[in-house]
């Protein structure tokens, strides 16, 4: 009985290890699953970011645009109103 009693402790521990392995393998496949879902996730933070760097700069020339109307306005105003006196002096 030695023989088999070996045998079966032999198959036991072949049976623990092959346990072993699927479980690291699943883990394995999960740790892989998940990298590639923060892989993906990544990716769109990064298209955001593109797309957000795009839209400042897209408003930051809109805000240069308005100042510099800002500008000619107030200029044409203040030409405007020394205009008025002028004729309201003579």
């Amino acid at each position: 009985m030695t023989g088999d009693t070996t045998l079966r402790e032999v198959i036991g521990r072949l049976g623990k290890a092959i346990d072993t392995l699927e479980g690291a393998v699943a883990a394995r496949l999960e740790h892989e699953q998940d990298y590639g879902e923060a892989e993906a996730e990544v990716q769109r933070m990064n298209a955001d970011r593109a797309r957000l760097a795009q839209e400042l700069d897209n408003s930051e020339a809109r805000a240069e645009r308005l100042e510099e109307a800002n500008k000619e306005v107030s200029r044409r105003l203040v030409t405007a109103m020394e205009t008025i006196r002028a004729v309201l002096d003579r």
